[in-house]
């Protein structure tokens, strides 16, 4: 079988190591001349030097939010004697280590961008690629495809009246590379996700004023510095100089965040792929993963709150099981029904199509699921137990939780080393 893989993050480069083991050709599409995907840092923003969007949303003096002893691989952990919270700089390092490890940099064509993908027969895959750096255009059969180019690189903004009407700056997270921009600024900083808190702490170090506008239910626990206001309350409209929030009341700000998530975008496939996004629901697929309609097809990595890179490497080896035929899938009306119960449920729930793919405490059962449909080797348990035990204190102590370190002991248990 001959397989393409889209994109050398860290779902390309676990592709790629999965699908080599089982024996079967492939071929690395890498849009850029680095692997690593989203922990590469690039200072520039906009347009790279071919035209395309940059995709890296990696800016300076970022840290990780999860230990490292749950980001590595199952089977290739980030050891190293530093703190559990490293930076991403030493992220960027080991994804050189496991490609080196596997000796996967030979399969990948830097450089060279997906510009369509269009079914061929009935299982495979007609891709077409532009060489960048020749300018030339190559087309090329494959049996099964992995699509593995990440979700951080197309910005979600909100649809608030009055944004063509403000004078200040307006820059999403994506675009934030450095504090500076925010010397002596009245920021607003809006949504709660990492990057919102991130850019808060970095803003208040430099900033004149700074407001965090969001929708928790309640204020965080941990202080802020004085110059810092955190409001529970969404923008309502902006204004010439400024915002207006739902409760009323205004302020002025020189520049507007928007830490506000990123949508997926797979621009190169053709509409006959037989996969739709409907506000950020990709649909249908089984299991989060496979084309229900072209299961040849493979999607690593689109569920968020999630330990990503030990979800990544169960996704590809869940989707090999089916994809070299040693399972059979089940019939194409049982993962249709599968995919309508679960997003039954989560709407039941109050979760709305954008949050179809957020797994959080429900990650746990996920992959259990996914190990035991594919008869896989599943993931240790104590990796969704730690996860979920970091987003609480994220919750109580924003500010701190980095402090910690922690032992991952056995399967099941943990050991939290510093208070």
């Amino acid at each position: 079988m001959k397989v393409v893989v889209v994109g050398a993050g860290s779902g390309g480069l676990c592709a790629a190591r999965h699908n080599l083991a089982a024996g079967l050709e492939v071929i690395v599409y890498e849009q850029t001349g680095e692997i690593g995907g989203t922990w590469v840092y690039r200072d520039e923003v906009g347009k790279d030097e071919y035209g395309l969007d940059i995709h890296s949303s990696m800016y300076q003096g970022l840290m990780t939010n999860l230990p490292k002893e749950i980001m590595g691989f199952p089977d290739y952990r980030i050891v190293n004697d530093e703190n559990s919270f490293i930076t991403s700089a030493k992220v960027l390092e080991f994804h050189h280590l496991y490609a080196d490890h596997y000796d996967l940099k030979k399969w990948i064509k830097f450089h060279h961008h997906v510009v369509r993908v269009v079914p061929h027969g009935e299982s495979q895959w007609e891709v077409l690629v532009k060489n960048l750096t020749e300018n030339t255009y190559s087309t090329t059969i494959f049996d099964a495809i992995f699509i593995c180019n990440g979700h951080y690189s197309s910005p979600s903004y909100p649809d608030y009246p009055g944004r063509e009407i403000y004078r200040g700056r307006q820059m999403h997270s994506h675009d934030y590379r450095s504090k500076d921009i925010f010397c002596g600024e009245r920021v607003l900083v809006i949504g709660a996700g990492p990057s919102g808190f991130d850019l808060v702490k970095d803003a208040c170090k430099v900033a004149e004023y700074v407001v965090h506008s969001h929708h928790w239910a309640e204020l965080p626990r941990t202080p802020f510095p004085s110059n810092v206001v955190q409001k529970c309350v969404d923008v309502s409209r902006l204004t010439a100089d400024g915002v207006v929030f739902a409760d009323s009341t205004s302020e002025s700000f020189t520049i507007i965040v928007y830490c506000t998530g990123y949508n997926f975008k797979f621009p190169f496939l053709s509409v006959d792929c037989g996969v739709t996004v409907e506000q950020n629901y990709l649909h249908p697929l089984y299991q989060h993963c496979l084309n229900i309609n072209h299961p040849t097809m493979a999607f690593i990595g689109i569920c968020n709150f999630v330990i990503a890179s030990q979800m990544m490497d169960l996704q590809v080896r869940f989707a090999l099981k089916f994809i070299t035929g040693a399972k059979d899938l089940p019939p194409k009306e049982e993962m249709f029904a599968s995919e309508k119960y679960e997003i039954t449920r989560r709407l039941k729930k109050g979760i709305g199509l954008r949050k179809a793919h957020f797994l959080g405490t429900d990650q746990g059962k996920y992959f259990e699921e996914l190990a035991r449909i594919a008869d896989i080797e599943p993931l240790p348990p104590v990796f969704a137990t730690l996860h979920t035990e970091i987003c609480k204190l994220i919750r109580s102590d924003i500010i701190n939780f980095r402090r910690h370190n922690y032992k991952i002991v056995d399967d099941y248990t943990f050991e939290k080393l510093t208070e």
